[in-house]
């Protein structure tokens, strides 16, 4: 009796739910300015801590030898020797939001947060350099158009908005589906997501001229 495609889907490792619940748990800063609690330079202020608790906290991991259980829960094996994937996130997300508009610079984070955890778990936990599935390319993909086009959409118009907001899913989908190795350095998508897909909804809209790019 052939299998079903349900029961074809890879299951994701009980390890592997949680760092992608962690992860998704980071839509919970883009909120605070999307509901209100903060301006957009009160919400880069946030970030800057949360970068700068990220690195204290790598320090201490990477430097001076800190062994916490969860960092073997949280943690890919190769992310024992180099700054680990949560840090990149906060980094990443930090520097889009100080660098770009919020019409910007909340969607590329919304797809970290809820895109990128999406594509983990319908994908098989990759290494370094291995693409993922063109199925698990095209969901990241819609994903990330879904959560983008509500903030590009109307402040640049249908043609203008949507054709940024491909762009930006697309970079997104690119920069979710392969981890290039650079001199021996993992380029993680946690780093990778926020800036691409920002610069190209940024260079969407800087052709066209419809709205700010930068704050």
């Amino acid at each position: 009796m052939s299998s079903s495609p349900v029961e074809s889907l890879p299951r994701p490792s009980a390890s592997e739910l949680k760092r992608r619940l962690v992860h998704a748990s980071g839509t919970g800063l883009p909120l605070l300015y999307i509901l209100g609690f903060v301006s957009w330079s009160q919400f880069g202020l946030v970030m800057i801590l949360c970068s700068v608790t990220a690195a204290v906290l790598e320090f201490f991991r990477l430097v001076v030898g800190l062994d916490w259980a969860v960092y073997d829960e949280l943690t890919r094996s190769y992310e024992q020797t180099n700054v680990a994937g949560y840090a990149l996130y906060m980094f990443s997300v930090t520097a889009v939001v100080l660098v770009f508009a919020p019409h910007i610079g909340v969607p590329a984070t919304l797809m970290l947060t809820v895109g990128d955890p999406v594509s983990g778990l319908l994908g098989t936990t990759r290494e370094a350099g291995e693409p993922k599935r063109l199925r698990t390319l095209g969901a990241m993909f819609a994903v990330c158009l879904l959560v983008s086009a509500p903030f590009l959409v109307p402040v640049a118009g249908v043609a203008v908005g949507g054709a940024a907001a491909v762009a930006a899913a697309l970079g997104a989908t690119v920069a979710d589906g392969f981890k290039p190795v650079i001199a021996g350095y993992v380029v993680d998508d946690n780093l990778s997501i926020p800036p691409v897909a920002a610069v190209a909804a940024g260079a969407v809209l800087a052709v066209a001229g419809a709205t700010p790019v930068f704050v």
